[in-house]
């Protein structure tokens, strides 16, 4: 394993790559290195030397680190401030078993995004100000800046966040913060099935409310009493305005089931499970789907995943992120493309024995006019295709 310990020896490293003609499996901790196909390299590269926070000025709620720097360490420093990452990105390290943390650069280059997704922050490549990056021939590139109302160059930045290392090496990234609430709460309300669940979401979400996390779960959460399907709602504010607000809620959610509170660190623990897919975590030995549809065609596609394979689910984005676990096997991957396709959605195998990875389609295909567009970016960006080779299709 290659390990730079700075930008400019990454940089000779990835130049004498391209000269032999060698590809580099990219990654930061390789937290998810059993995610999407196995990328088909001898060397690995990796960002993890390239660690530490380079700039941190909380006034301006601006932050720049290396690609390197595990999440934990961001979350501490922003945390003295009470501050935050709006997309809240979760930590996958226990669904995948990893023994690291997960990296800012593995978080961006995936574009990872928690519940918070929902709200006015978007996903995380919405918060990215500025990088810098090393492309497939070895050229250090910089887009963006470090102030909100810098321009330059974001087109760069959302396209490298989200391209899973196959468009350069992210080596450095700033990105805008947010205020970390005061106080949360959450209302669980026991619903008949998925449909009525998803109902309950939208009309939370609809709420003038600010509801700032939307989940389902379909087994329930045992340890909150609930035992059947239950749809989750967050609310974050100022302590003093979290009563009337969760009140005023509470009142519309009850024409969908019956509504409880959830407080302090109990609902903290519920959405941090809800953000890192927790419920998913004991099927180690099973796959792991990500399906992205519309809120109202999330329940026809889990009862077609629970009839097909008996998958276990999870619901976040208020019913537009479908997380499923099921066998490993070509036929239940067949069926999740089927849901996503009959839904309009997309899918992700996003965990799975490389013998799978390596046989089906991990990502959907792209229109033609799509895909066009994207064999010239990696022209540009990496002219001799040696960066994650494979990663997202063979």
């Amino acid at each position: 394993m290659l390990v730079p310990p700075d930008e400019n020896s990454l940089a000779e490293a990835v130049r004498a790559a391209a000269a032999a003609r060698e590809p580099l499996a990219i990654e930061g901790h390789g937290t998810r290195r059993a995610s999407l196909r196995p990328v088909q390299a001898a060397r690995t590269l990796s960002t993890r030397g390239l660690s530490g926070i380079t700039l941190y000025r909380p006034a301006e709620m601006v932050l720049s680190a290396r690609a390197g720097t595990p999440m934990p360490e961001i979350a501490a420093a922003l945390a003295e401030h009470r501050q935050m990452l709006p997309a809240e990105p979760p930590d996958f390290s226990a669904l995948f078993g990893a023994a690291l943390p997960p990296t800012l650069g593995g978080m961006v280059a995936a574009n990872l995004s928690g519940p918070r997704r929902i709200g006015p922050g978007g996903a995380l490549r919405d918060q990215v100000l500025g990088v810098r990056a090393v492309t497939g021939d070895g050229a250090v590139i910089r887009s963006g800046g470090r102030v909100h109302k810098n321009v330059t160059g974001l087109d760069l930045c959302k396209l490298l966040a989200g391209s899973h290392g196959t468009l350069g090496v992210l080596t450095e990234i700033t990105l805008k913060l947010a205020p970390r609430p005061e106080d949360s709460l959450s209302l669980a309300v026991r619903v008949a099935d998925l449909a009525a669940g998803v109902r309950a979401l939208s009309a939370g979400l609809g709420s003038p409310f600010g509801v700032s996390g939307a989940a389902l779960l379909p087994g329930g959460a045992p340890e909150l009493g609930l035992d059947g399907p239950a749809a989750l709602l967050r609310l974050e504010d100022f302590s003093p305005f979290l009563p009337h607000r969760a009140g005023a809620l509470r009142g519309i959610l009850a024409a969908h089931g019956a509504v409880s509170m959830v407080e302090g660190e109990a609902s903290l623990v519920l959405w941090r499970a809800v953000r890192d897919a927790a419920p998913l975590e004991a099927a180690a030995d099973q796959a792991v789907w990500r399906l992205s549809v519309r809120p109202t065609a999330a329940p026809a596609v889990a009862r077609a995943l629970e009839e097909a394979f008996g998958a276990r689910l999870l619901l976040d984005w208020g019913g537009g992120l479908v997380w499923a676990a099921g066998p490993a096997l070509e036929a239940a991957h067949r069926a999740v493309m089927a849901a996503a396709r009959a839904a309009r959605g997309t899918f992700t195998l996003f965990r799975a024995p490389d013998s799978l990875r390596a046989a089906v389609p991990v990502v959907p295909e792209e229109p033609a006019a799509l895909a066009a567009i994207g064999v010239r970016v990696k022209a540009a960006m990496d002219p001799l295709g040696i960066l994650n080779p494979g990663r997202l299709r063979a």
